[in-house]
């Protein structure tokens, strides 16, 4: 493997990246906290509530006045007596107030008002405001299993975007080895035909397997690039190389290895459904909160308010302060408060079918993931077996070859088998990893404990980076894939 001048990440610390750096995680983070202030919020409406006003303002007030009568009669009346001693005069005068007319009066006061006010109530009886409290804190605890199922789900996608470029590494391994094999028999075939010992059909089968292999070599770089992205996107770091995984990892069945074993593990330990199991107990909340609104509420109040103005032209002020209960029953809200019991009760209903679908889904998924497991582990000691069975029958087509019992068909055949058995052995091995950390990721126990336990079978003389090329292979070492493994070290 190519030995990079920047020491090769390991598990363990792309894992450490992951979690402080992953914005799907920091974002459940955030989402956790918000529901952590709900609690406050709610706590503050069954806390004394303080409010204060105050008011100035500058006042224009109107008044308007009107006075109709028979003004003529009382005029001509007086004219005629001032007539009598003014010589006529008092005629004139009633004649020139003619009949009856009105009188229109309009004043305008202006004068400045101020007041202020202070009140203070505290919540003696309110069940919706505690039924509130309780269900902000009920919510706390669901988010809180959440946030830890979106922990574990980001842990298992690292470990399964790393183990994907090991096994994308070692299908490329033996393709551009199995590319080689190929491209040696097509130029021994090649010799051949120009010597007369076989027909150009040989030489023609052996080219469209070269074509096939050079494909799927390609194919299989491409795989590799793509591969180191995804841990970018996880982590928001990109790491040229990581480490490797060593031959000697034990591929046994995990413990405990019974299912019933697992499924109680789940039960008490899967996030997921814990917090499915928490959302009853919100919904029961809320049906409690509906039905609190056929209750009374009682608060405790105290006021005061003091006000001055200068109308009239004369200064003064008043003042006035109350303390008291004050209760209130609601009688009839048109069925409003019945019809929000029956739509929570509804709700808490469509909660609990969903835990029990979710409980359903959670036993089926560890099942099978403890069956996958265990298969896994037959899996891999079968490939590694018909590793060694294909490498005896290239051996032995090769040896049918020279003697002309076989032909190059034949051989093409047996090595394409043989690098086959390589990579399926190689998919085998990163299977049961990924399954492993998958189960453990259903039953609820996944933690960076476990990246540990798999990082002490790492090695760093085995790293792969994106620039890996032909020259990384060790021939030697691959043609020994599917020996029995060194026991494991100390490490």
């Amino acid at each position: 493997m190519l030995s990079s001048q920047v020491q090769a990440a390991d598990i363990l610390t792309i894992t450490r990246d992951a979690l402080e750096n992953s914005a799907d995680l920091a974002s459940s983070v955030s989402t956790y906290r918000s529901v952590e202030e709900e609690r406050n919020v709610e706590r503050g409406d069954l806390l004394p509530q303080i409010g204060a006003n105050a008011n100035l303002a500058h006042n224009r007030t109107y008044e308007e006045s009107s006075f109709a009568g028979d003004v003529a009669t009382q005029s001509s009346t007086a004219g005629n007596q001032g007539g009598t001693q003014g010589g006529g005069v008092g005629e004139g005068a009633g004649a020139a107030l003619g009949g009856g007319s009105t009188f229109d009066s309009v004043s305008a006061d202006d004068y400045n008002s101020a007041s202020i006010g202070l009140e203070a109530t505290q919540t003696i009886f309110d069940a919706r405001n505690w039924f509130e409290l309780k269900r902000a804190e009920e919510q706390i605890d669901q988010q809180g299993f959440l946030l830890l199922s979106d922990r574990q789900e980001l842990i298992f996608q690292v470990s399964q975007a790393y183990f994907e470029i090991l096994r994308a590494k070692d299908v490329l391994e033996s393709r551009i080895a199995q590319e080689k094999a190929i491209g040696r028999q097509l130029e021994q075939a090649r010799e051949q035909f120009e010597v007369g010992l076989i027909a150009i059909t040989d030489v023609q089968e052996a080219r469209a397997a070269a074509d096939l292999a050079r494909a799927e070599r390609i194919a299989a770089r491409s795989d590799l690039q793509i591969s180191f992205e995804q841990l970018e996107r996880l982590t928001g770091k990109r790491y040229d190389s990581i480490e490797g995984l060593s031959e000697d990892l034990p591929i046994k069945t995990p413990l405990p290895d019974t299912r019933a074993a697992w499924t109680a593990l789940a039960m008490e330990n899967n996030p997921t459904l814990l917090a499915t199991q928490a959302a009853i107990d919100v919904a029961n909340r809320n049906v409690d909160i509906a039905r609190s609104g056929h209750l009374p509420t009682v608060d405790a109040f105290a006021s005061y308010d003091y006000s001055e103005t200068d109308i009239d032209y004369l200064e003064g002020h008043n003042s006035q302060s109350q303390i008291g209960l004050r209760a209130n029953l609601p009688i009839f809200t048109g069925g409003r408060t019945s019809a929000q019991v029956n739509q929570a009760s509804y709700r808490l209903e469509a909660s609990q079918y969903d835990f029990e679908s979710q409980r359903r889904e959670t036993v089926q998924q560890v099942r099978s993931l403890l069956t996958e497991v265990n298969n896994d582990v037959s899996t891999v000691e079968a490939r590694r077996q018909a590793i060694i069975s294909n490498r005896s029958a290239l051996e032995a087509t090769r040896s049918g070859y020279e003697v002309g019992t076989r032909n190059i068909v034949d051989v093409l055949d047996a090595e394409q088998s043989l690098y086959n058995a390589l990579a399926n052995y190689a998919e085998s091995r990163y299977d049961y990893v990924t399954d492993l950390v998958q189960l453990r990721r259903a039953a609820g126990v996944l933690d960076t404990r476990d990246i540990r336990a798999l990082n002490d079978w790492l090695r760093e003389d085995l790293s792969v980076s994106l620039s890996y090329s032909e020259d990384d292979i060790d021939d030697d070492a691959l043609m020994n894939i599917g020996e029995r493994p060194t026991p494991p070290s100390s490490r």
